[in-house]
């Protein structure tokens, strides 16, 4: 035997009752799902649908103070490192340019001297 798949649909009435009764407090999403058999995946679209998205669930990250303050210490620190790196690159760039520019003299003063 076949089962056959039930679509429910919700009127527009419906919809509203739900949506102000969570926005009165009288149901949290949860209840209103048991109390009316529906899913709160119906209820977070009915919300979306509607423009109470306050009523969505928000996710709010608690940290120490302690924990924002290390998180700006060490970006810092990072932008230091950076610079530092940075800054050692053009020392070694330099370097190597005045190294190149040496060893280009000294090759001028063997030919120079080599063809006195």
């Amino acid at each position: 035997m076949v089962t056959q798949k039930i679509t429910k649909r919700y009127s527009e009435a419906f919809k509203q009752k739900v949506i102000s009764e969570l926005s009165s407090g009288k149901y949290l999403k949860t209840e209103a799902a048991k109390v009316y058999g529906i899913s709160i995946g119906s209820i977070h679209q009915w919300l979306n649908k509607s423009g109470k998205r306050e009523l969505l669930n928000k996710i709010v990250y608690v940290k120490m103070a302690d924990e924002k303050d290390k998180i700006k210490e060490l970006e810092k620190h990072k932008k230091e490192l950076e610079s530092a790196l940075a800054k050692a690159h053009l020392e070694i760039l330099a370097l190597k340019t005045t190294l190149e520019v040496y060893e280009e003299g000294e090759k001028n003063k063997k030919k120079g001297t080599a063809m006195r």
